[in-house]
């Protein structure tokens, strides 16, 4: 530790509580604002992109999901402080955008998080915002929010307003593609749930209607409702079920399986439909006593803001390598506060958006249950990262480490497993 550090850190013990505005709408301990305010100034000198081989063979998985399907941006200050973001899955069109954004971020102070990301949005908003301009300007709003912790000696929820619980609840996904020995959808449903309730996950999430959409028959509605009966049977009401519809149906075809699915009592039903509508949504949440979740496949405050007022949602969901990053999801969150509407972040990408999740959740107050996997955390993520948070009881905390916290694996870079490209620099 260099001697700024300690100096901070006796800075921070001398200084009062109390509490101030900072960091848009969070309210921040007076110590936490104290030592963003402590950081010096920087800029960021150069710009990495970092794919991965995709020979990388971690083993464990089935259905190819061996190897990497996120890509990480590194931003280089002259302060020596070097913060990485993720996003995925489309690393040649989202790092093809890096390369055309990327004059907007040299030179630029790292700290600037609201102005740089307002900069971004408006040059990509007059261009039709989203798709892999969104996913890029979310990866390096994650990497400036990783420098800020590092600059101020603080780990990431800190920065989000500290802490509103101790642990984070989390489900399991259940999916073939990430799978590990039976743990397979509707293969042996026991084994599946005795596996997680013998490790405290107490929530999963499952697809149970295969139909392709956008038609559903009652066939194809009685077997989905065949699998949830089985894990009721198994473990009564200790499984809290969410059912995912990867937004493959109509309007008449999710109002009949909402209407299937209310004696089940099930946590939530998500993106039944595409997200194109909000008063598709509006007319199914009316119609049906099940939550309604949406939506993973949404991007900044902009696009949620019509489902709240047309209240189309009981529960929100975002990807924060997708929605615009952590400070537009934490925005985001507490838009939907206002209305006490719950977050339940997915997760099911790359181990950098597992830790910033779980530093995100730590600190929001509207939060209902956090996106998981097995195969990732066991398997995957510690492939990449040295102290990757495992699941205890069914919870997981962040660490407290600077910023994002994570451990990188020095040998990625010596390996030949991350292949990195240098953007532009000063």
């Amino acid at each position: 530790m260099d001697q700024k550090q300690v100096n901070r850190r006796e800075f921070l013990k001398k200084t009062g509580l109390g509490v101030t505005l900072a960091m848009g709408t969070g309210i921040l301990p007076s110590e936490t604002k104290a030592a963003i305010d402590q950081t010096d100034s920087m800029k960021i000198t150069k710009i990495e992109s970092v794919r991965f081989n995709e020979k990388i063979s971690i083993g464990g998985g089935s259905g190819g999901a061996d190897g990497a399907e996120f890509c990480w941006v590194r931003l280089h200050t002259d302060s020596g402080i070097i913060g990485t973001g993720e996003t995925y899955p489309f690393s040649n069109g989202e790092l093809g955008t890096l390369k055309d954004y990327a004059r907007l971020l040299i030179g630029k102070d790292p700290r600037d998080i609201d102005g740089l990301w307002q900069r971004f949005y408006h040059d990509m908003g007059m261009r039709n915002a989203g798709g892999a301009d969104m996913r890029i300007l979310s990866a390096i709003n994650m990497a400036q929010m990783d420098i800020l912790g590092k600059a101020s000696d603080l780990p990431l929820y800190r920065l989000l307003g500290g802490k509103t619980r101790q642990r984070v609840k989390v489900y399991n996904t259940t999916t073939d593609y990430w799978a590990i020995n039976n743990m397979k959808m509707g293969k042996d449903t026991t084994e599946i749930v005795r596996f997680l309730l013998d490790r405290g996950i107490k929530a999963m999430k499952i697809y149970p209607f295969h139909a392709a959409g956008p038609y559903i028959t009652t066939s194809e509605i009685e077997d989905g409702l065949s699998w949830i009966r089985q894990i009721r049977e198994i473990a009564g009401n200790d499984m809290d079920i969410c059912v995912d519809c990867w937004g493959r149906f109509d309007l008449p075809s999710a109002q009949r399986i909402a209407k299937a699915l209310e004696p089940y009592n099930i946590l939530y039903l998500e993106d039944v439909m595409l997200m194109n509508n909000a008063q598709s949504y509006a007319t199914l949440a009316r119609e049906t006593s099940v939550p309604i979740c949406m939506s993973e496949t949404l991007a900044t405050r902009y696009e949620y803001r019509e489902f709240f007022e047309s209240k189309a949602c009981d529960v929100i969901m975002y990807d924060l390598t997708w929605v615009g990053g952590i400070s537009e999801a934490k925005k985001i969150s507490d838009m939907a506060d206002t209305y006490f509407i719950p977050t339940s972040p997915h997760t099911c990408g790359g181990p950098l958006l597992y830790f910033a999740s779980i530093h995100l959740t730590t600190a929001l107050p509207n939060f209902l249950i956090m996106e998981s996997n097995y195969w990732k955390y066991t398997h995957q993520y510690p492939y990449f990262i040295d102290n990757v948070p495992v699941p205890e009881e069914g919870y997981v905390r962040p660490p407290e480490l600077p910023g994002l916290g994570a451990e990188i694996k020095p040998e990625l870079f010596k390996n030949g497993d991350a292949i990195v490209e240098t953007i532009q620099e000063i």
